[in-house]
């Protein structure tokens, strides 16, 4: 009979295990929990996220989506001009001797821009300046010669001999009315015939000397015309777009030197064909596009139509007035968008406002609010830029559909409730 305390083998090893199934059975419980929890956590994170995409973002404006039905429009190109720009040439031939700026820089009305080396002309200057004087001192002494013959005449007889050594005055009382009776042939002349011719010869002297000092005068005038032509001014506020000539270039009348813009309001120059021109008004706005780095879209005004066609084109030069602080410069390309009246109308499209736009690389994209509430990133199609910030889509969306406008910054396919 075995002793109580001596058991079998198997029977003591399966006592000790049940003694420690208790333990076991608590860890086991507390992993399965918190693996439970885990699951039970990540499910409603999903469940959480799900029910966001499927609800319209908060503060998100929707607006339906509207039809435009237009005339037809044709595309143009045209050319960004300068409001005003001249090209300052040089007027006298010489050397430039200063250049004010350069590319870029600005400057205020009658400021001085380019100076043409003058030296030759202001030595002109003082020659004439001379001439002046000598004819001022010609008409001084004809004056002078011709009141003498007025006041104290002295003809051409005997008493300009001094009388054979007689007095004056016992010759003109004597000598010459004897030698003017008696004497053969008038030796002595007319004393009235030869007071005339004086006074003829006297005051064509003075005459003579006058013209002499218009003359001078009229030189200098023209010599400082010809120094104001060496100094380039601007004509207005401005800035200078292109320099031609640098300092020290040699230059002939005629040579451009700067071109000179005011960039205060910028214009686009556009050749619209004839068959367009019905569709036009001054005043009226249209559409514009600026390639500017990013793709500009603005409204233009009509501001100048042309009188006459172009023989050869059949165009018509129209300028359009862009809004103030428009980005870019003189030269750039954009495209302006005119009504062909001539054709029929069109048929109506979509057209949402450009801030609904959501650009993924390089394809447009619109967030859609379906039937059910949910949000639906679609892909579209742009057309035409319509105005008052408007554009419109040739394919991608239909009218009555429903879109979000002004989505955030940073929205994409998983745009959820919390994420503005």
């Amino acid at each position: 009979m075995a002793s109580p305390c001596q058991q079998p083998l198997g029977q003591g090893t399966e006592s000790a295990r049940s003694r420690t199934i208790p333990g076991n059975r608590t860890r086991q419980r507390l992993m399965s929990f918190l693996s439970s929890a885990s699951l039970a956590f990540s499910l409603g994170a999903v469940g959480q996220s799900a029910s966001a995409q499927s609800t319209p973002a908060a503060g998100s404006q929707i607006v339906t989506v509207q039809g435009s039905t237009s005339t037809s429009s044709v595309t143009l190109g045209g050319t960004v001009v300068a409001f005003r720009q001249v090209t300052l040439t040089a007027q006298i031939p010489g050397r430039v001797e200063l250049i004010a700026g350069t590319e870029g820089d600005r400057f205020k009305k009658d400021e001085i821009l380019v100076a043409i080396d003058d030296d030759d002309l202001l030595a002109r200057r003082r020659a004439a300046l001379a001439q002046l004087g000598t004819a001022q001192a010609a008409i001084a002494n004809a004056e002078a010669q011709y009141s003498r013959e007025i006041w104290s005449p002295g003809s051409r007889s005997i008493t300009r001999s001094g009388g054979m050594g007689m007095p004056s005055m016992f010759d003109q009382m004597f000598t010459q009315p004897f030698s003017q009776s008696f004497m053969p042939g008038n030796y002595g002349g007319d004393r009235y015939v030869d007071r005339h011719a004086d006074i003829t010869t006297y005051g064509t002297q003075l005459n003579q000397a006058h013209n002499q000092q218009l003359a001078a005068r009229s030189a200098i005038e023209e010599i400082d015309a010809k120094l104001r032509d060496a100094r380039s001014f601007a004509p207005f506020d401005g800035v200078i777009i292109r320099k031609l000539v640098e300092e020290g270039d040699t230059v002939q009348p005629g040579q451009p030197l700067v071109e000179y813009a005011d960039l205060t309001y910028l214009q686009v120059q556009v050749d619209v064909p004839v068959r367009l021109m019905s569709g036009l008004q001054k005043g009226m706005l249209v559409p514009v596009k600026l390639d500017v780095g990013t793709t500009l879209h603005m409204e233009a005004r009509v501001a100048q139509i042309f009188p006459s066609a172009d023989a050869v084109r059949h165009t018509v030069t129209v300028k359009f007035d862009l809004p103030i602080d428009t980005p870019g410069g003189p030269g750039m390309y954009a495209e302006v968008r005119l009504p062909d009246v001539s054709t029929a109308q069109a048929a109506a499209v979509p057209v949402i406002p450009d801030a609904a736009v959501l650009w993924r690389g390089s394809l447009p994209a619109v967030y859609v609010a379906t039937d059910d509430d949910r949000t639906e990133l679609r892909l579209i199609r742009l057309g035409d830029y319509q105005g008052n910030n408007q554009v419109s889509v040739l394919s991608g969306l239909k009218i009555g559909e429903r879109i979000y406008v002004a989505p955030p910054a940073g929205a994409s396919s998983g745009w959820t409730r919390g994420s503005e």
